[in-house]
């Protein structure tokens, strides 16, 4: 019998990569999604979908039983749900933190814990780091979050961490990238424009996952990982934002790029404007105070030794080799 999969926040953009790699290893895939999330990326005919409440626990816990008494009980759960800009700072808090809390809660009450829970988190809970000789973080290191956005995803893997029994793996993402993202979209498409904008005067390691490779490594994880164990998600190597560009204009046959670095106060001031402009017009800006503080900050390297040694995790991607792959994508779909 196959095993069974339910991956929240199916809609997003890792998400659907998430949903096509489960569907590859032969999983009974269920996507969690609402009523007004787009499908465009979830066309197979295999996926399943369900709807969660998860504002309303007694709710949800009713639909997982109504679920388990029909399908049975999901083997695995990913749980991707998550806010990464918002224009109101209380929503990392209840959807990063509360929804989490409350799905696990249920999952407990109604005794359907899977055999894995594995929570999408982010670099971002770790803080600013050592900016001075550029340590990685490591695994031992303290978490210090200095976002809104990070201290959400630190209070939810608390949370897991506190339920005795509770049988999670969180993995705590760099800068993912990839078809269908829209950020480091918008970066590529300035490229092209022939301009590059970077934050600061001091020197930036930059990291990243390819999207494939994260999937890839999530599925290994959740069939080969060790129980109650954070794990730090990167490609092996970091990056300025000069061999960022390179890589960039290489792929796009762009020969000539006017590179524009932002002072720090500058950027300040438009991520403070930007978030205003957001709250009047009631629409979510990626450019705000709490990514202004992800967006000065100078080290971005980890240890990932853990996830290689417990499920031999080794992203197949170069940076170079997802730039064009995604930049094949956006050209095919239309956005560059």
């Amino acid at each position: 019998m196959k095993k069974s999969i339910l991956i929240t926040g199916a809609g997003g953009f890792i998400g659907g990569f998430l949903v096509e790699e489960a569907l590859k290893r032969g999983y009974d895939t269920w996507a969690a999604v609402r009523s007004t999330t787009s499908r465009e990326f979830l066309q197979d005919e295999r996926i399943h979908f369900i709807e969660l409440d998860y504002e309303d626990q007694d709710r949800l816990a009713d639909t997982l039983r109504d679920h388990a008494g029909e399908w049975g009980r999901w083997d695995y759960i990913v749980h991707n749900l998550g806010v990464t800009k918002s224009t109101n700072y209380l929503d990392f808090e209840r959807v990063n933190y509360g929804y989490l809390r409350t799905f696990a809660d249920a999952l407990r009450d109604t005794e359907l814990l899977p055999e894995v829970f594995l929570m999408m988190s982010s670099l971002s809970v770790m803080g600013p780091g050592d900016e001075s000789s550029y340590r990685p973080f490591e695994p031992t290191d303290v978490p210090l979050p200095n976002t809104f956005y990070g201290v959400s995803k630190l209070k939810a893997e608390t949370y897991l961490r506190s339920l005795e029994g509770f049988p999670y793996t969180i993995f705590r993402c760099t800068g993912v990238y990839g078809p269908h993202e829209r950020d480091y979209y918008l970066m590529i498409k300035s490229i092209k424009r022939g301009f590059d904008f970077s934050v600061g005067f001091d020197k930036q390691m930059l990291t990243f996952i390819y999207v494939k490779d994260l999937a890839t490594g999530v599925m290994d994880a959740l069939e080969k990982g060790p129980l109650r164990k954070a794990y730090f998600i990167s490609e092996n190597k970091a990056y300025t934002q000069q061999e960022f560009r390179k890589i960039v204009c290489e792929e796009l046959g762009k020969k000539f790029v006017i590179p524009v670095t932002c002072p720090l106060w500058l950027v300040k001031v438009v991520c403070n404007v930007s978030e205003w402009l957001g709250k009047v017009t009631l629409k979510a800006s990626p450019l705000n105070r709490d990514k202004f503080k992800i967006l000065k900050q100078r080290n971005w390297l980890c240890d990932t030794i853990e996830a290689q040694c417990d499920f031999n995790f080794k992203p197949k991607y170069s940076l170079r080799d997802g730039i064009r792959e995604a930049i094949a994508w956006y050209r095919e779909a239309g956005w560059l």
